[in-house]
């Protein structure tokens, strides 16, 4: 079972290969801030991009690299958008608090739940998760006195970010909130995956019931990293809450799993990028299709995810590093 791609190397030299920040991550994060300069008139768009590439960041984890499939990942994602959201507008405003009330409330429910994902794969794994999430959307719906049910969560009070940076209508805040936000949990990420814990969920999505052999406690992985996958949904469901000031009922809801899950697909999962690059891809595209033709943009997106897996099986990134591949081939032998 190969855990780690280089054969020749072993486990720490692996480790430390993936760990060495590339000039190619640099000009992505560069390419971040972009949109401040060139693109103002996007800064919502590019702010929602940012929480819900977190939001893939955080199925990725699990999918990616433990291969726990879920259909019910919004469960965390709305938990925590309804925790922050109702924390702020009855107890205390102030973003980094609500940040951490819900990615506690998520936590919380996803170590709850961690004892049962950890002892099914496959179908009952994803009818579990599933069945999660909409157990949790139906009792948000009954509970509509502190909810607001289908009307949705409204009257939510953020203060202004270090008691100066308001959320306003352009964006700026918003954008550059949620884009700190998601690149210090992607370090985290980074960290957590290029870790002696991050090879052992590899060999887990490979052969989990042979880990235990090597000393590795299959189910208490699973139960830690599907923990910390739900807190990080967590972070981007408050982020959501925090800077659109209301939460719909759509957060916790079956669409919002599905479609962050075909974000992970057509990025690449296992990437850790493929979740940022798919979730901007899908949106981007989104926003475009949606203003040519509102009632049919379902057809192109359902196009594009059919042609990337047809001939991009590894995603968007997966093709990207094969073209890089084919080329250091060719003009390597020449």
């Amino acid at each position: 079972m190969a855990v780690f791609t280089d054969t020749a190397a072993g486990p720490i030299e692996y480790l430390k290969s993936q760990t060495r920040w590339h000039w190619a991550e640099t000009l992505f994060w560069l390419a971040t801030l972009l949109p401040f300069y060139f693109l103002p008139d996007y800064l919502q768009l590019a702010s929602q991009i940012a929480i819900t590439a977190l939001f893939a960041l955080s199925l990725d984890l699990i999918l990616g690299y433990a291969g726990i499939v879920s259909l019910g990942h919004a469960a965390f994602f709305g938990t925590a958008a309804y925790a922050a959201g109702i924390f702020s507008k009855m107890v205390w405003g102030e973003p980094f608090t609500g940040l951490i009330v819900g990615a506690a409330a998520a936590a919380l429910i996803g170590y709850a739940s961690s004892f049962v994902i950890a002892r099914f794969r496959h179908l009952t794994l994803i009818m579990i998760t599933l069945g999660l999430g909409l157990l949790l959307e139906q009792a948000a719906n009954s509970a509509s006195w502190l909810t607001g049910g289908s009307d949705g969560l409204q009257g939510i009070n953020i203060w202004p970010l270090f008691g100066a940076f308001s959320f306003d209508l352009w964006g700026y805040t918003a954008y550059a909130y949620s884009l700190a936000v998601l690149f210090v949990l992607f370090l985290c990420a980074r960290r957590l995956i290029n870790s002696p814990f991050g090879l052992a969920l590899r060999g887990i999505r490979e052969n989990a019931v042979r880990m235990p052999a090597v000393g590795a406690p299959t189910r208490a992985h699973i139960r830690t990293v599907y923990t910390i996958s739900a807190a990080m949904a967590g972070v981007a469901g408050a982020l959501l809450a925090q800077t659109t000031q209301t939460v719909a009922l759509d957060a916790l809801g079956f669409e919002r799993s599905a479609e962050i899950l075909i974000m992970v697909v057509l990025g690449g999962t296992g990437r850790l990028y493929g979740g940022i690059v798919g979730a901007a891809v899908f949106m981007i595209a989104r926003d475009q299709f949606s203003g040519i033709a509102p009632q049919y943009w379902y057809f192109w997106i359902g196009l594009l995810l059919i042609i990337v897996v047809m001939f991009l099986p590894n995603g968007l990134l997966g093709g990207l590093s094969a073209a890089a591949q084919w080329c250091r081939n060719r003009w390597g032998n020449t």
